[in-house]
Protein backbone atom coordinates (compact mmCIF):
# COMPACT_ATOMS: atom_id res chain seq x y z
CA UNK A 1 0.00 0.00 0.00
CA UNK A 2 1.27 3.23 -0.89
CA UNK A 3 1.76 6.61 1.74
CA UNK A 4 -1.51 8.35 -0.52
CA UNK A 5 -3.86 5.28 -0.02
CA UNK A 6 -2.46 4.60 3.70
CA UNK A 7 -3.51 8.58 4.46
CA UNK A 8 -6.91 8.05 3.12
CA UNK A 9 -7.32 4.89 4.59
CA UNK A 10 -6.05 6.15 8.01
CA UNK A 11 -8.46 9.02 7.54
CA UNK A 12 -11.51 6.90 6.52
CA UNK A 13 -10.75 5.08 10.05
CA UNK A 14 -11.77 8.38 11.57
CA UNK A 15 -14.60 10.34 9.65
CA UNK A 16 -18.08 8.75 10.11
CA UNK A 17 -19.16 6.28 7.54
CA UNK A 18 -22.43 8.68 6.94
CA UNK A 19 -20.67 11.72 7.24
CA UNK A 20 -18.41 10.50 4.43
CA UNK A 21 -21.19 9.45 1.94
CA UNK A 22 -22.78 12.77 2.72
CA UNK A 23 -19.70 14.66 1.12
CA UNK A 24 -19.32 12.12 -1.64
CA UNK A 25 -23.01 13.34 -2.30
CA UNK A 26 -22.26 17.03 -2.13
CA UNK A 27 -19.45 16.51 -4.54
CA UNK A 28 -21.45 14.28 -6.92
CA UNK A 29 -24.21 17.20 -7.05
CA UNK A 30 -21.72 19.54 -7.63
CA UNK A 31 -20.11 18.04 -10.07
CA UNK A 32 -23.21 17.77 -11.57
CA UNK A 33 -23.93 21.15 -11.55
CA UNK A 34 -20.82 22.49 -13.16
CA UNK A 35 -21.15 19.79 -16.10
CA UNK A 36 -17.91 17.39 -15.23
CA UNK A 37 -20.30 14.53 -15.93
CA UNK A 38 -21.98 14.33 -18.68
CA UNK A 39 -25.86 13.78 -18.09
CA UNK A 40 -27.02 10.45 -18.25
CA UNK A 41 -29.99 9.39 -21.30
CA UNK A 42 -33.25 9.44 -19.18
CA UNK A 43 -35.04 6.77 -19.69
CA UNK A 44 -38.68 7.05 -21.63
CA UNK A 45 -41.11 4.23 -21.88
CA UNK A 46 -42.28 2.87 -25.42
CA UNK A 47 -43.77 0.21 -26.70
CA UNK A 48 -41.08 -2.45 -27.54
CA UNK A 49 -41.44 -3.54 -31.17
CA UNK A 50 -41.53 -6.91 -32.70
CA UNK A 51 -37.74 -8.29 -33.12
CA UNK A 52 -38.32 -8.83 -36.63
CA UNK A 53 -38.40 -5.43 -37.56
CA UNK A 54 -34.98 -4.77 -36.48
CA UNK A 55 -31.57 -4.67 -38.04
CA UNK A 56 -29.34 -7.12 -36.17
CA UNK A 57 -27.37 -4.40 -34.80
CA UNK A 58 -29.97 -2.53 -33.42
CA UNK A 59 -30.79 -5.03 -31.37
CA UNK A 60 -29.95 -3.81 -27.83
CA UNK A 61 -30.68 -6.18 -25.08
CA UNK A 62 -30.01 -3.75 -22.47
CA UNK A 63 -33.47 -2.07 -22.47
CA UNK A 64 -34.56 -2.10 -18.75
CA UNK A 65 -38.29 -1.71 -20.68
CA UNK A 66 -37.70 -4.98 -23.05
CA UNK A 67 -37.75 -6.99 -19.36
CA UNK A 68 -40.41 -5.03 -17.34
CA UNK A 69 -42.53 -5.35 -20.65
CA UNK A 70 -41.67 -8.94 -20.78
CA UNK A 71 -40.60 -9.57 -24.46
CA UNK A 72 -37.05 -10.51 -23.85
CA UNK A 73 -37.15 -14.11 -25.18
CA UNK A 74 -37.94 -13.16 -28.42
CA UNK A 75 -35.23 -10.82 -28.65
CA UNK A 76 -32.69 -13.10 -27.53
CA UNK A 77 -33.89 -16.06 -29.53
CA UNK A 78 -33.18 -14.21 -32.67
CA UNK A 79 -29.44 -13.57 -31.73
CA UNK A 80 -29.14 -17.13 -30.12
CA UNK A 81 -29.99 -18.13 -33.86
CA UNK A 82 -28.60 -15.11 -35.64
CA UNK A 83 -25.67 -13.30 -33.88
CA UNK A 84 -24.93 -15.22 -30.28
CA UNK A 85 -21.80 -13.20 -29.64
CA UNK A 86 -23.18 -9.64 -30.22
CA UNK A 87 -21.68 -6.58 -30.51
CA UNK A 88 -24.01 -3.37 -29.03
CA UNK A 89 -21.89 0.14 -29.56
CA UNK A 90 -24.61 2.52 -28.80
CA UNK A 91 -26.63 1.93 -25.99
CA UNK A 92 -26.95 4.03 -22.95
CA UNK A 93 -24.64 2.35 -21.05
CA UNK A 94 -21.91 2.30 -23.60
CA UNK A 95 -20.63 -0.36 -26.15
CA UNK A 96 -20.92 -3.86 -24.77
CA UNK A 97 -20.67 -7.90 -26.51
CA UNK A 98 -23.97 -9.91 -25.47
CA UNK A 99 -22.93 -14.03 -24.91
CA UNK A 100 -25.83 -15.18 -25.37
CA UNK A 101 -25.43 -18.97 -25.48
CA UNK A 102 -25.49 -21.42 -22.93
CA UNK A 103 -21.82 -23.03 -23.70
CA UNK A 104 -20.49 -19.43 -24.78
CA UNK A 105 -21.65 -18.30 -21.40
CA UNK A 106 -20.10 -21.21 -19.92
CA UNK A 107 -16.44 -20.45 -21.26
CA UNK A 108 -16.86 -16.74 -20.01
CA UNK A 109 -18.27 -17.53 -16.71
CA UNK A 110 -15.57 -20.12 -15.97
CA UNK A 111 -12.24 -18.30 -17.32
CA UNK A 112 -11.85 -15.58 -14.73
CA UNK A 113 -8.27 -14.85 -15.64
CA UNK A 114 -9.49 -13.77 -19.61
CA UNK A 115 -12.90 -11.99 -18.11
CA UNK A 116 -12.57 -10.03 -15.03
CA UNK A 117 -15.02 -9.13 -12.62
CA UNK A 118 -13.45 -5.75 -11.69
CA UNK A 119 -14.71 -3.35 -11.61
CA UNK A 120 -18.60 -3.77 -11.64
CA UNK A 121 -20.81 -6.98 -12.30
CA UNK A 122 -23.94 -4.91 -14.43
CA UNK A 123 -23.60 -3.30 -17.87
CA UNK A 124 -24.10 0.38 -16.19
CA UNK A 125 -21.93 1.75 -12.83
CA UNK A 126 -22.78 3.95 -9.95
CA UNK A 127 -21.32 7.27 -9.71
CA UNK A 128 -17.89 7.56 -9.01
CA UNK A 129 -18.19 8.66 -5.45
CA UNK A 130 -20.38 5.98 -4.63
CA UNK A 131 -18.60 3.48 -6.87
CA UNK A 132 -18.48 0.35 -3.91
CA UNK A 133 -16.20 -2.53 -3.85
CA UNK A 134 -17.53 -5.88 -3.40
CA UNK A 135 -16.19 -9.09 -3.64
CA UNK A 136 -18.23 -10.86 -6.67
CA UNK A 137 -16.44 -7.58 -8.33
CA UNK A 138 -13.17 -8.79 -7.47
CA UNK A 139 -10.77 -11.14 -8.90
CA UNK A 140 -8.74 -13.70 -7.08
CA UNK A 141 -6.80 -13.75 -4.52
CA UNK A 142 -8.54 -10.47 -3.03
CA UNK A 143 -11.89 -12.46 -3.79
CA UNK A 144 -11.01 -15.58 -2.29
CA UNK A 145 -9.78 -13.84 0.60
CA UNK A 146 -13.09 -11.74 1.40
CA UNK A 147 -15.88 -14.82 0.41
CA UNK A 148 -13.57 -17.22 2.57
CA UNK A 149 -14.70 -14.69 5.30
CA UNK A 150 -18.65 -15.37 4.98
CA UNK A 151 -18.74 -18.25 3.14
CA UNK A 152 -19.39 -20.47 6.63
CA UNK A 153 -23.16 -18.62 7.37
CA UNK A 154 -24.55 -21.09 4.75
CA UNK A 155 -22.21 -24.40 5.39
CA UNK A 156 -24.36 -27.03 5.37
CA UNK A 157 -24.27 -27.62 8.88
CA UNK A 158 -25.73 -24.29 9.40
CA UNK A 159 -28.09 -24.62 7.11
CA UNK A 160 -29.14 -27.21 9.09
CA UNK A 161 -29.06 -25.92 12.09
CA UNK A 162 -31.37 -23.04 10.54
CA UNK A 163 -34.56 -24.94 8.24
CA UNK A 164 -36.37 -25.00 11.62
CA UNK A 165 -36.47 -21.23 11.96
CA UNK A 166 -36.90 -20.66 7.93
CA UNK A 167 -39.82 -22.97 8.34
CA UNK A 168 -41.09 -21.72 11.76
CA UNK A 169 -41.63 -18.05 9.78
CA UNK A 170 -42.69 -19.66 6.36
CA UNK A 171 -45.54 -21.04 8.71
CA UNK A 172 -46.21 -17.67 10.02
CA UNK A 173 -46.47 -15.89 7.12
CA UNK A 174 -49.02 -18.12 5.35
CA UNK A 175 -51.24 -18.64 7.93
CA UNK A 176 -52.02 -15.01 8.26
CA UNK A 177 -52.86 -14.83 4.50
CA UNK A 178 -56.21 -14.60 3.06
CA UNK A 179 -58.35 -17.21 1.33
CA UNK A 180 -60.64 -16.67 -1.44
CA UNK A 181 -59.53 -13.02 -1.67
CA UNK A 182 -56.88 -11.36 -4.22
CA UNK A 183 -53.61 -10.31 -2.32
CA UNK A 184 -50.38 -9.15 -3.51
CA UNK A 185 -48.30 -12.03 -3.24
CA UNK A 186 -44.87 -10.34 -3.99
CA UNK A 187 -45.54 -7.90 -1.03
CA UNK A 188 -47.20 -10.54 1.29
CA UNK A 189 -45.66 -13.64 0.92
CA UNK A 190 -42.17 -12.96 -1.12
CA UNK A 191 -40.52 -9.71 -0.13
CA UNK A 192 -42.00 -11.00 3.78
CA UNK A 193 -40.14 -14.21 3.87
CA UNK A 194 -37.21 -12.71 2.07
CA UNK A 195 -36.56 -9.78 4.69
CA UNK A 196 -37.19 -12.17 7.86
CA UNK A 197 -33.99 -14.53 6.29
CA UNK A 198 -32.42 -11.06 5.27
CA UNK A 199 -32.39 -9.85 9.36
CA UNK A 200 -31.55 -13.42 10.55
CA UNK A 201 -28.32 -14.10 8.56
CA UNK A 202 -26.95 -9.93 9.67
CA UNK A 203 -28.69 -10.61 12.60
CA UNK A 204 -30.31 -6.79 11.81
CA UNK A 205 -33.00 -5.16 13.67
CA UNK A 206 -36.04 -7.53 13.16
CA UNK A 207 -38.61 -4.19 13.31
CA UNK A 208 -36.18 -3.02 10.77
CA UNK A 209 -35.93 -5.68 8.62
CA UNK A 210 -38.23 -4.05 5.52
CA UNK A 211 -35.11 -1.57 5.34
CA UNK A 212 -32.97 -4.15 4.10
CA UNK A 213 -35.02 -4.82 1.31
CA UNK A 214 -35.18 -1.37 -0.25
CA UNK A 215 -31.45 -1.10 0.26
CA UNK A 216 -31.27 -3.99 -1.74
CA UNK A 217 -33.92 -2.35 -4.80
CA UNK A 218 -31.55 0.66 -4.34
CA UNK A 219 -28.77 -1.35 -4.88
CA UNK A 220 -29.68 -3.29 -7.69
CA UNK A 221 -31.88 -0.68 -9.34
CA UNK A 222 -30.55 2.78 -9.98
CA UNK A 223 -30.54 4.24 -13.49
CA UNK A 224 -27.00 4.60 -14.18
CA UNK A 225 -26.17 1.15 -13.49
CA UNK A 226 -29.43 -1.04 -14.69
CA UNK A 227 -32.21 1.31 -16.25
CA UNK A 228 -33.69 1.35 -12.83
CA UNK A 229 -35.91 3.91 -11.54
CA UNK A 230 -34.11 5.17 -8.59
CA UNK A 231 -32.45 8.24 -8.94
CA UNK A 232 -28.99 8.72 -7.67
CA UNK A 233 -29.96 11.07 -5.32
CA UNK A 234 -31.74 8.94 -3.68
CA UNK A 235 -29.39 6.05 -3.84
CA UNK A 236 -27.18 8.58 -1.57
CA UNK A 237 -29.39 8.86 0.93
CA UNK A 238 -30.50 5.30 1.31
CA UNK A 239 -26.73 4.53 1.55
CA UNK A 240 -26.02 7.12 4.37
CA UNK A 241 -28.89 5.00 6.06
CA UNK A 242 -27.79 2.05 5.55
CA UNK A 243 -24.30 3.06 6.72
CA UNK A 244 -25.77 4.45 9.54
CA UNK A 245 -27.60 1.36 10.95
CA UNK A 246 -24.84 -0.88 10.05
CA UNK A 247 -22.21 0.63 11.86
CA UNK A 248 -24.14 1.02 14.54
CA UNK A 249 -24.88 -2.62 14.65
CA UNK A 250 -20.80 -3.78 13.91
CA UNK A 251 -20.02 -1.47 16.90
CA UNK A 252 -22.60 -3.27 18.69
CA UNK A 253 -21.55 -6.39 18.10
CA UNK A 254 -18.08 -5.57 18.96
CA UNK A 255 -18.53 -4.35 21.96
CA UNK A 256 -20.81 -7.33 23.11
CA UNK A 257 -18.09 -9.65 22.09
CA UNK A 258 -15.45 -7.71 24.06
CA UNK A 259 -17.71 -8.03 27.13
CA UNK A 260 -17.28 -11.82 26.67
CA UNK A 261 -20.75 -12.39 24.87
CA UNK A 262 -20.72 -15.70 23.24
CA UNK A 263 -20.27 -15.06 19.10
CA UNK A 264 -22.89 -15.83 17.21
CA UNK A 265 -22.83 -17.10 13.89
CA UNK A 266 -24.08 -14.61 11.15
CA UNK A 267 -22.74 -12.07 8.69
CA UNK A 268 -21.51 -9.56 10.83
CA UNK A 269 -20.11 -11.71 13.61
CA UNK A 270 -18.06 -13.69 10.82
CA UNK A 271 -16.79 -10.58 9.26
CA UNK A 272 -15.62 -9.30 12.70
CA UNK A 273 -13.72 -12.29 13.56
CA UNK A 274 -12.02 -13.19 10.31
CA UNK A 275 -8.18 -11.82 9.87
CA UNK A 276 -8.93 -9.86 6.67
CA UNK A 277 -12.14 -8.56 7.55
CA UNK A 278 -12.31 -7.57 10.77
CA UNK A 279 -11.40 -4.09 10.03
CA UNK A 280 -13.42 -3.67 6.97
CA UNK A 281 -15.24 -1.09 8.80
CA UNK A 282 -12.48 0.94 7.96
CA UNK A 283 -12.65 0.61 4.76
CA UNK A 284 -16.01 2.44 3.74
CA UNK A 285 -16.53 1.24 0.13
CA UNK A 286 -15.86 -2.32 0.99
CA UNK A 287 -18.20 -2.46 3.90
CA UNK A 288 -21.34 -0.80 1.90
CA UNK A 289 -20.06 -3.17 -1.05
CA UNK A 290 -19.91 -6.27 0.71
CA UNK A 291 -22.77 -5.63 2.57
CA UNK A 292 -24.95 -4.92 -0.43
CA UNK A 293 -23.82 -7.60 -2.47
CA UNK A 294 -24.86 -10.11 0.74
CA UNK A 295 -28.22 -8.01 0.97
CA UNK A 296 -29.11 -8.32 -2.95
CA UNK A 297 -27.74 -11.94 -3.03
CA UNK A 298 -30.50 -12.72 -0.52
CA UNK A 299 -33.04 -10.82 -1.57
CA UNK A 300 -33.61 -11.33 -5.66
CA UNK A 301 -33.01 -14.66 -6.19
CA UNK A 302 -35.17 -15.89 -3.79
CA UNK A 303 -37.41 -13.33 -3.69
CA UNK A 304 -38.18 -13.31 -7.29
CA UNK A 305 -38.13 -17.09 -7.27
CA UNK A 306 -41.02 -17.00 -4.68
CA UNK A 307 -43.30 -15.39 -7.11
CA UNK A 308 -42.07 -16.54 -10.33
CA UNK A 309 -42.78 -20.43 -9.43
CA UNK A 310 -46.28 -19.48 -8.31
CA UNK A 311 -46.73 -17.71 -11.50
CA UNK A 312 -45.26 -20.50 -13.85
CA UNK A 313 -47.47 -23.46 -12.01
CA UNK A 314 -50.30 -20.92 -12.99
CA UNK A 315 -48.62 -21.00 -16.85
CA UNK A 316 -48.72 -24.65 -16.89
CA UNK A 317 -51.36 -25.64 -14.83
CA UNK A 318 -51.01 -29.47 -15.54
CA UNK A 319 -47.50 -28.92 -13.77
CA UNK A 320 -49.18 -28.65 -10.29
CA UNK A 321 -51.88 -31.19 -10.94
CA UNK A 322 -48.23 -33.30 -11.48
CA UNK A 323 -46.91 -31.75 -8.14
CA UNK A 324 -49.88 -32.36 -6.10
CA UNK A 325 -50.11 -35.95 -6.70
CA UNK A 326 -46.33 -36.14 -6.23
CA UNK A 327 -45.26 -33.32 -3.79
CA UNK A 328 -41.55 -35.56 -3.41
CA UNK A 329 -40.76 -33.74 -7.28
CA UNK A 330 -40.36 -30.35 -4.78
CA UNK A 331 -36.92 -30.50 -4.73
CA UNK A 332 -36.40 -31.10 -8.44
CA UNK A 333 -39.05 -28.18 -9.67
CA UNK A 334 -36.99 -25.92 -7.11
CA UNK A 335 -33.91 -26.05 -9.87
CA UNK A 336 -36.27 -25.78 -12.49
CA UNK A 337 -38.43 -22.82 -10.97
CA UNK A 338 -34.88 -20.86 -10.32
CA UNK A 339 -33.83 -21.77 -14.10
CA UNK A 340 -37.12 -20.90 -15.51
CA UNK A 341 -37.35 -17.39 -13.70
CA UNK A 342 -33.72 -16.86 -13.99
CA UNK A 343 -33.73 -14.14 -11.20
CA UNK A 344 -30.62 -12.10 -12.17
CA UNK A 345 -30.58 -11.89 -16.13
CA UNK A 346 -27.03 -11.08 -16.51
CA UNK A 347 -23.20 -10.52 -15.09
CA UNK A 348 -20.70 -8.55 -17.00
CA UNK A 349 -17.12 -9.13 -17.23
CA UNK A 350 -14.20 -7.64 -18.89
CA UNK A 351 -11.61 -8.83 -21.19
CA UNK A 352 -8.21 -8.91 -20.21
CA UNK A 353 -6.65 -9.25 -23.46
CA UNK A 354 -7.97 -9.97 -27.39
CA UNK A 355 -10.21 -13.33 -27.36
CA UNK A 356 -11.91 -15.48 -30.14
CA UNK A 357 -15.52 -16.70 -29.11
CA UNK A 358 -18.01 -17.65 -31.37
CA UNK A 359 -16.13 -16.47 -34.75
CA UNK A 360 -15.94 -13.07 -33.12
CA UNK A 361 -12.61 -11.01 -31.76
CA UNK A 362 -13.13 -9.54 -28.14
CA UNK A 363 -10.39 -7.18 -27.64
CA UNK A 364 -8.90 -6.12 -23.96
CA UNK A 365 -10.95 -4.12 -22.26
CA UNK A 366 -14.13 -4.91 -23.69
CA UNK A 367 -17.47 -5.11 -21.79
CA UNK A 368 -18.78 -8.49 -21.93
CA UNK A 369 -22.07 -9.46 -20.53
CA UNK A 370 -23.52 -13.16 -20.29
CA UNK A 371 -27.30 -13.16 -20.49
CA UNK A 372 -28.21 -16.19 -17.95
CA UNK A 373 -31.48 -15.72 -18.50
CA UNK A 374 -30.69 -16.34 -22.69
CA UNK A 375 -28.36 -19.14 -21.83
CA UNK A 376 -31.45 -20.61 -20.10
CA UNK A 377 -33.43 -20.63 -22.60
CA UNK A 378 -31.00 -22.15 -25.11
CA UNK A 379 -32.10 -25.01 -27.30
CA UNK A 380 -28.88 -26.21 -27.78
CA UNK A 381 -28.13 -26.91 -24.28
CA UNK A 382 -31.81 -27.54 -22.39
CA UNK A 383 -34.64 -29.50 -24.45
CA UNK A 384 -37.91 -27.47 -24.64
CA UNK A 385 -36.74 -24.56 -22.80
CA UNK A 386 -39.27 -22.25 -22.70
CA UNK A 387 -41.69 -25.23 -21.43
CA UNK A 388 -41.79 -25.34 -17.27
CA UNK A 389 -41.05 -28.76 -16.43
CA UNK A 390 -40.85 -29.99 -12.98
CA UNK A 391 -39.66 -33.36 -13.32
CA UNK A 392 -37.17 -32.04 -15.91
CA UNK A 393 -33.93 -34.22 -15.89
CA UNK A 394 -30.71 -32.74 -14.82
CA UNK A 395 -32.82 -29.77 -13.71
CA UNK A 396 -29.53 -28.53 -11.55
CA UNK A 397 -27.81 -27.52 -14.52
CA UNK A 398 -29.19 -24.30 -15.32
CA UNK A 399 -27.11 -21.01 -15.18
CA UNK A 400 -29.07 -18.93 -12.41
CA UNK A 401 -26.07 -19.42 -9.87
CA UNK A 402 -23.51 -18.65 -12.38
CA UNK A 403 -19.62 -20.98 -12.78
CA UNK A 404 -16.23 -20.46 -11.62
CA UNK A 405 -14.68 -19.03 -9.25
CA UNK A 406 -17.80 -16.93 -8.56
CA UNK A 407 -20.49 -19.18 -8.61
CA UNK A 408 -23.46 -18.22 -5.63
CA UNK A 409 -22.42 -18.44 -2.17
CA UNK A 410 -25.97 -19.13 -1.09
CA UNK A 411 -27.24 -21.06 -3.69
CA UNK A 412 -28.17 -23.96 -1.18
CA UNK A 413 -30.13 -21.80 1.28
CA UNK A 414 -32.11 -20.08 -1.76
CA UNK A 415 -32.98 -23.88 -2.04
CA UNK A 416 -33.87 -24.99 1.27
CA UNK A 417 -36.27 -21.84 1.35
CA UNK A 418 -38.23 -22.07 -1.74
CA UNK A 419 -38.30 -25.88 -0.70
CA UNK A 420 -39.62 -24.92 2.44
CA UNK A 421 -42.17 -22.79 0.98
CA UNK A 422 -43.35 -25.42 -1.36
CA UNK A 423 -43.57 -27.93 0.98
CA UNK A 424 -45.71 -25.35 3.63
CA UNK A 425 -47.98 -24.32 0.42
CA UNK A 426 -49.06 -27.89 -0.36
CA UNK A 427 -49.74 -28.87 2.81
CA UNK A 428 -52.40 -25.79 2.81
CA UNK A 429 -54.12 -24.72 -0.34
CA UNK A 430 -56.03 -26.70 -3.09
CA UNK A 431 -55.42 -24.06 -5.89
CA UNK A 432 -53.12 -20.89 -5.93
CA UNK A 433 -54.54 -18.86 -8.85
CA UNK A 434 -52.78 -15.90 -10.37
CA UNK A 435 -55.25 -13.13 -10.90
CA UNK A 436 -54.21 -11.02 -13.62
CA UNK A 437 -50.95 -10.56 -15.47
CA UNK A 438 -48.27 -9.70 -13.13
CA UNK A 439 -46.33 -6.88 -13.36
CA UNK A 440 -42.20 -6.44 -13.92
CA UNK A 441 -39.80 -4.52 -11.95
CA UNK A 442 -37.83 -1.67 -14.46
CA UNK A 443 -34.29 -3.65 -14.97
CA UNK A 444 -32.13 -4.95 -17.07
CA UNK A 445 -30.36 -6.82 -14.36
CA UNK A 446 -33.30 -8.07 -11.92
CA UNK A 447 -35.64 -10.20 -13.09
CA UNK A 448 -38.36 -9.19 -11.09
CA UNK A 449 -41.92 -8.70 -9.93
CA UNK A 450 -43.56 -5.55 -8.37
CA UNK A 451 -46.78 -7.21 -8.22
CA UNK A 452 -48.99 -10.15 -9.17
CA UNK A 453 -52.00 -11.00 -7.81
CA UNK A 454 -53.26 -14.02 -6.04
CA UNK A 455 -56.47 -15.64 -4.62
CA UNK A 456 -55.74 -18.94 -2.67
CA UNK A 457 -58.38 -21.77 -1.87
CA UNK A 458 -57.73 -23.81 1.25
CA UNK A 459 -56.90 -27.24 0.84
CA UNK A 460 -60.35 -30.10 1.81
CA UNK A 461 -59.76 -31.36 5.35
CA UNK A 462 -59.86 -35.32 5.12
CA UNK A 463 -62.69 -36.63 7.19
Amino acid sequence: MNIVNLVAEKGAALVPMPTQIKAAHLLYKAKTKLGIYTEFPEFVEAPIPDVSTLAIEDIDVSNPFLYRQNRWESYFKRLRDECPVHYQKNSAFGPFWSVTRYEDILFVDKNHKLFSSEPFIVIGKAPDELAVEMFIAMDPPKHDVQRRAVQGVVAPKNLKEMEGLIRERTRDVLDKLPLDAPFNWVEDVSIELTSRMLATLLDFPYENRRKLVYWSDLAGGGAESTGGLNDSDELFRGMVDMSRHFSRLWHEKKARAAAGEEPGFDLITLLQSNDDTRDLINRPLEFLGNLALLIVGGNDTTRNSMTGGVFALNRFPDEFTKLKSDPSLITNMVSEIIRWQTPLAHMRRVATQDVELNGQTIKKGDKVVMWYASGNRDERAIDQPEQFIIDRKNARNHLSFGFGVHRCMGNRLAELQLRILWEELLARFDKIEVIGEPEYVQSNFVRGYSKMMVQLSAKPSEA
